[in-house]
């Protein structure tokens, strides 16, 4: 699912390249192999609102709804991946099961999307960085509430840890913890957020990630937020996921 990584995070310089990546130490290339844990707070969906049947937003809806290129988000700017984002179809997790804390992308997941729009943001003058993955999907035939059910079991069946496998790199995850919600998580359907402690290729060094996922009917938005470095930012920036909140709403009022 997802990232949240841009040219400064993890992910992202897996993206550009093993050997910035590997210069700095924080994660192994060649093997294919990740990790996560489990755990996350969550919020089940109140009893008056159900998730949506319909066919789900098109893209361009969510593109209508999402940040745009240069877009101010609390401390950070927006923009688009110049490539394809990260937190796709070459993220995969064994076990199986711990797929969804790794990639919801359509070609990974047990549930396709019928729309996605990436984002990111961070400061773009600073290589070393918080990066934020913002992740739009629609679905149909209510398959939005299935996906934070099958995130909701990931993060206890994967409470021990797991693998996220790639093509060019690998990193374990140590656990998953429950991390806190935003405050605006009561006006969603459903939210869940977790964190993330994942070790460096040398199993020394700890990173630290964050992941919250909302539900707006049959709309997710995730978010997530890493560093490249062992400093723990205590959570996905709020304000980043306000901004992106009061946004979706706004164009779907």
């Amino acid at each position: 699912m997802f990232g949240v990584y841009g040219a400064g995070g993890r992910r992202g310089a897996v993206a550009a390249g093993c050997a910035v990546v590997a210069l700095l130490g924080l994660t192994g290339c060649g093997g294919g192999g990740d990790g996560d844990g489990k755990g996350g707070a969550a919020r089940s969906p109140a009893p008056s609102r159900t998730a949506a049947t319909d066919e789900g937003l098109t893209e361009a809806q969510l593109t209508a709804a999402a940040f745009t290129d240069g877009e101010r988000a609390g401390g950070l700017t927006a923009s688009e991946y110049t490539l394809d984002g990260p937190l796709g179809d070459s993220y995969t997790a064994d076990p199986a099961a711990c797929q969804p804390l790794v990639s919801l992308a359509g070609d990974v997941s047990d549930y396709e999307p019928v729309a996605q729009v990436q984002r990111k943001a961070d400061k773009p003058e600073e290589m070393l960085g918080v990066t934020v993955d913002v992740t739009l999907r629609s679905y149909g035939n209510g398959e939005a509430a299935k996906v934070m059910e099958s995130l909701d079991r990931a993060g206890r069946e994967c409470a021990g840890g797991l693998t996220e496998e790639r093509a060019v790199a690998r990193a374990a995850y140590e656990k998953v913890e429950p991390a806190a919600l935003p405050a605006f998580a009561e006006e969603a359907d459903e939210a869940k957020a977790y964190r993330f402690t994942v070790l460096d290729v040398k199993g020394k060094l700890k990173l630290y990630e964050y992941l919250t996922v909302l539900r707006s009917g049959s709309t997710t938005l995730a978010f997530r937020a890493e560093i490249l470095g062992t400093q723990d930012i205590g959570g996905v920036p709020e304000d980043v996921m306000a901004a992106q909140w009061k946004k979706f709403r706004a164009a779907r009022a």
